[in-house]
């Protein structure tokens, strides 16, 4: 039923047919689709407009005493060619964290919004990731030479747990333009010392350069040509993230082996593998399985000492770990703040400073014993 009113002249007068109610009516309209509009057009373009972070993502899960895909031919990740190796049982683990955009190609906001509600992904700035000035290939180059280093300092690790000795230096490859290495220190150097102390490994190398801070010029002992000399050069703060004193200079940890052990692994950089590399380079010279057929993964840089040092992306790197069926984790003590309250459902993680705490995990998984009094990240 419908109401009606009568005018002044005594007509029945239908409200919605009055024009003035009408127009008023339709202006209402023409406002709310604007506004609906504009809405919708700000939210489709600041989804697709570029931002200013990187996203980091689960990468590959590789086992170390597995094969990989060299080429076209399936190898061992590790091999050991003249030495007696063992059968292993159980999976050792690397992970990895794959970053999705780069300056050139910055990921959009709505991916960014997506990313930033997935527990298993990280939003981080770009400039942390890929600092001003530095380009994508450099700093793919810097992953790839992190990446041999780290494998050098595994087999070096690996082999001091062992009780084999070998030698090792440091040799420069390249010093890098507008730091304070130029003109100072030139491709080739082998760095000797710092301060006096010498320097065997790229860890203790950044570890003297650390402890010499910024405040005050660090004093390089150097082999050059064959001539021991002495240079000065003061250290700056990095630009990428976390911000810590160096010198500008891209190094090759060079080391002499009693024996040959090659690792294989394309399209993977960095140094956040060297532990899980030195547990399988032992757990493959060794009669006994380490982890006794346990599906183990875990990340950690190593030094030649069998330190076990921090890396990025660690929460990504778990999530990778449950992904590929892992049961047991092992985690840098370094990085325990991020570890804390953030580790996925399913997942043990022990917290490791040392190759040798590490070893103590596995061996204490493979025998079946408490593991409750093991070191765990605690938040």
């Amino acid at each position: 039923m419908s109401l009606f009113t009568v005018d002044a002249r005594g007509d029945a007068v239908d409200p919605h047919d009055d024009p003035i109610v009408v127009d008023a009516r339709q202006r209402g309209r023409r406002v709310g689709w604007l506004l609906l509009s504009l809405t919708l057009f700000g939210v489709f373009g600041l989804a697709v407009l570029p931002s200013p972070y990187v996203i980091e993502r689960p990468g590959p899960v590789i086992d170390t005493l597995g094969s990989v895909t060299v080429g076209d031919e399936e190898v061992p990740l590790i091999e050991i060619p003249t030495e007696p190796t063992y059968d292993t049982d159980g999976t050792l683990s690397l992970t990895t964290v794959t970053i999705y955009g780069n300056r050139e190609q910055p990921p959009s906001w709505f991916e960014v919004i997506r990313a930033w509600l997935d527990p298993s992904q990280a939003v981080v700035p770009i400039d942390a990731v890929f600092p001003p000035g530095v380009s994508t290939e450099d700093r793919r180059e810097q992953s790839r030479i992190d990446m041999e280093n780290s494998q050098q300092e595994a087999i070096a690790a690996a082999l001091r747990t062992l009780g084999e000795p070998y030698e090792s230096q440091l040799r420069v490859v390249e010093t890098l333009e507008g730091s304070p290495a130029e003109g100072v220190v030139r491709g080739d150097d082998i760095i000797l010392a710092v301060n006096d102390e010498p320097v065997r490994d790229v860890t203790a190398l950044r570890a003297a350069i650390a402890d010499n801070g910024t405040a005050e010029p660090a004093t390089l002992t150097l082999l050059r040509n064959g001539s021991e000399r002495t240079v000065e050069v003061t250290p700056q703060l990095s630009d990428a993230e976390p911000r810590v004193p160096v010198i500008g200079v891209l190094i090759a940890g060079e080391y002499v082996f009693p024996f040959e052990v090659t690792i294989e692994l394309e399209n993977v950089g960095g140094p956040s593998a060297g532990m899980m590399f030195a547990l399988g380079i032992i757990d493959t010279l060794t009669p006994d399985s380490l982890a006794g057929g346990a599906e183990v993964a875990g990340t950690g840089t190593i030094a030649a000492d069998g330190t076990v040092g921090p890396i990025g992306g660690i929460v990504q790197k778990m999530h990778g770990a449950v992904g590929a069926g892992a049961d047991w984790f092992l985690a840098p003590l370094a990085n325990c703040g991020e570890v804390a309250g953030s580790i996925p459902s399913g997942l043990e993680v022990f917290a490791v400073g040392t190759l040798d705490e590490a070893i103590g995990v596995l061996e204490a998984i493979a025998d079946g014993d408490d593991l409750e009094e093991l070191p765990r990240c605690e938040g």
